[in-house]
């Protein structure tokens, strides 16, 4: 606005600082020192023994190049995928981004590896009816870890949020509330995995400014 001097630094060293941490990893490693903060503020061990997994599939940008976007037709969905691993306080442990037409077990059996190997705790994840099959039998054999699948009744009509579901869910609905974030618009997939570690390390901030309540 006229009259009012910029408070932003130039964009393209922002991009630059931007494309240093994603490169170094440190976008995540801001992301997971605050994550165990928030987990001790809460009463909990920093490190978790229990997790969500889900997916989201979300509309890509025309800057989305065809070799990194699918069709999700369970969606009707053309853009990519967010993978997604939370704890029961709904923070993010691990993401994983991939063209929208990807089975979730798939990626689940790589996400979940990189998940008990960051994460030794561990123990029991949540997932959805995506996740069945031989993939439960292969991560409790192989990452000694117990695939719960959350699944409908057939009695149930119309929206309903399941039972821990509904913690994962919660996630994706606050990380849509960063704009950057309601479609993909990242050119690559590093890039496009980082904003969900950013969108979710703001979110953790303010968790953690909020007044803690006084105690009698």
């Amino acid at each position: 606005m006229a009259g009012h001097a910029c408070h932003f630094p130039p964009w393209d060293r922002v991009s630059a600082f931007f494309r240093r941490w994603r490169n170094h990893d440190l976008v995540r490693e801001f992301h997971d020192r605050l994550r165990r903060l928030v987990r001790e503020r809460s009463g909990r061990d920093s490190e978790p023994a229990a997790g969500v997994i889900d997916s989201q599939s979300v509309k890509a940008d025309a800057v989305v190049g065809s070799d990194s976007r699918g069709f999700d037709g369970g969606k009707l969905i053309n853009g990519r995928k967010r993978h997604v691993v939370v704890d029961t306080l709904g923070v993010l442990l691990a993401a994983m981004v991939t063209a929208a037409d990807v089975g979730d077990r798939a990626v689940a059996q790589v996400l979940l590896t990189q998940v008990t190997a960051a994460h030794h705790l561990l123990a029991l994840v949540w997932a959805d009816g995506g996740c069945t099959g031989r993939l439960v039998e292969n991560v409790l054999a192989a990452l000694g870890l117990v695939l719960a699948i959350v699944k409908r009744s057939d009695d149930m009509r119309g929206f309903v949020v399941l039972p821990k579901r509904c913690i994962v869910e919660r996630f994706f609905a606050h990380v849509m509330r960063s704009r950057r974030l309601v479609r993909d618009v990242e050119r690559s997939i590093p890039s496009a995995e980082a904003m969900v570690y950013w969108s979710t390390t703001m979110l953790m901030t303010r968790r953690v400014a909020r007044p803690r309540p006084s105690r009698p």
